[in-house]
């Protein structure tokens, strides 16, 4: 295991949103066997290239595992690269999530304008005109909320759509285990644990992240995507308000949801 010093974590999480853009988790496989250990990589970056994470106890408020038996907290060292390491308990669904807490950053107007923009967040970029605040350095608040979907051995599926209870959560609708080619896959987008709508969703494949689909969430904070590829996925949405103007005009929520379609999908569906 390799430790790395904590302020270079401090460093590497407190990015600004417009350099760093996401993070997500990475495990050593998706596809564990029951009582195998898996690695748990932080990634932060962008269009599904990032470079490794260490842990941040100041900046973990919660690091979990939640299965059929149940929520443990995935334990670690301040420095911990892999940030965690779990032991897989039983076949079937393991969701992992991270939740950090809030760092603060503050960027020149034209690049927090191209970030909100590249995020979806047209209304803030209105809202800030209409107030004459285009100009205006940003002041924002950010914290993150991503989520892995593990599976192990052919036990029941229940489980792929459990609610963590972030603050900003995507949760998928269907099985992405059982996700055929050219059929929609739907996810819900909840914050504080209602629909979340008007939100724009990104799914990048890991083979071309080039290639990447979005779409806005409805009234019932649901999107569907036409994943054209097995193989891993990164989903994500970002979602800003309004924060007490003290120490930031802006808080910003970033969730992702990353999981791995097998290659066998592609057999069960003929191609």
């Amino acid at each position: 295991m390799t430790r790395r010093p904590a302020l270079l974590a401090a460093a590497l999480l407190a990015a600004t949103p417009a350099a760093a853009h996401d993070l997500w988790i990475e495990p050593s496989t998706y596809h564990p066997a029951a009582g195998a250990a898996v690695a748990l990589r932080l990634r932060v970056g962008q269009n599904f290239v990032g470079e490794p994470l260490p842990r941040y106890d100041a900046l973990v408020e919660r690091f979990v595992m939640a299965s059929a038996d149940g929520d443990r907290a995935i334990e670690g060292q301040n420095g911990d690269e892999p940030a965690g390491r779990i032991a897989i308990p039983s076949a079937g669904v393991h969701l992992v999530g991270y939740r950090s807490n809030n760092s603060y950053v503050s960027q020149d107007p034209q690049k927090f304008e191209d970030y909100l923009k590249e995020e979806g967040l047209e209304r803030i970029v209105a809202f800030r005109a209409s107030r004459g605040e285009s100009q205006k350095p940003s002041r924002e608040l950010f914290a993150r909320c991503a989520k892995a979907l593990l599976s192990s051995g052919a036990a029941a599926r229940a489980g792929f759509d459990r609610v963590l209870g972030f603050t900003l959560e995507i949760v998928p609708e269907k099985d992405p285990e059982g996700w055929q080619p050219g059929r929609h896959l739907p996810f819900r987008l909840l914050y504080e644990g209602k629909p979340l709508a008007g939100a724009l969703v990104v799914a990048l494949p890991q083979r071309a992240p080039e290639k990447k689909l979005s779409g806005n969430t409805d009234q019932a904070g649901r999107v569907a995507l036409t994943l054209p590829y097995a193989g891993v996925w990164l989903v994500k949405a970002v979602h800003m308000i309004a924060a007490d103007g003290r120490k930031a005009d802006w808080q910003s929520l970033w969730a992702s949801l990353t999981f791995e379609i097998p290659e066998r999908s592609l057999v069960k569906s003929g191609r």
